[in-house]
């Protein structure tokens, strides 16, 4: 028996956990829609290596949601602002173009999102501060960037996230 032991519900449950569609799952996983619903419907076993890639998935965002709020708190014991903007990407193209460094832990765009949102929701919580998602708008940030006499960065699209709450 695996350490995995997931049953159906459970998995299709983390998937949904995950923010991921059945088509995004099956290309995660490398495995076909049909591959994948036959073991959400317990017609097929699921296999162990599919449930660990899930359950790393899982423990990955939730190691940087630990790590990003301890970020934040020791942050505001500094500058105790209550409220912070993350960017999100709209797309696959635009996560990767922006974030190439996030692609081997969280391969797609809406792994990412998955992380800022339990972020927000935990920031929350915890510490009583408002995060709001803000999906890169690329002509709006490069205006801001030229205005701002800025170049690329990830501090910079921060800084452009932020200008979009006002």
């Amino acid at each position: 028996m695996s350490d995995y032991a997931l049953n159906p519900t459970e998995f299709k449950a983390l998937r949904w956990s995950l923010g991921l569609n059945e088509d995004l799952t099956a290309q995660l996983l490398k495995v076909s829609t049909n591959e994948l619903n036959a073991w959400e419907t317990g017609s097929q076993p699921i296999p162990p290596l599919a449930q660990k890639q899930l359950l790393d998935i899982d423990d990955i965002i939730e190691m940087q949601v630990l790590n990003t709020c301890d970020g934040i708190e020791a942050m505001f014991k500094k500058e105790p602002k209550r409220r912070l903007a993350f960017v999100v990407y709209p797309s696959q193209a635009l996560y990767t173009q922006y974030n190439p460094e996030f692609i081997n832990l969280l391969p797609l765009a809406e792994l990412y999102t998955t992380a800022a949102w339990r972020i927000k929701k935990e920031c929350k919580l915890v510490l009583e501060v408002d995060i709001s998602l803000v999906p890169l708008d690329v002509e709006a940030y490069k205006a801001y960037r030229e205005q701002s006499g800025m170049g690329e960065s990830r501090e910079n699209r921060a800084k452009w996230a932020a200008s979009q709450l006002a």
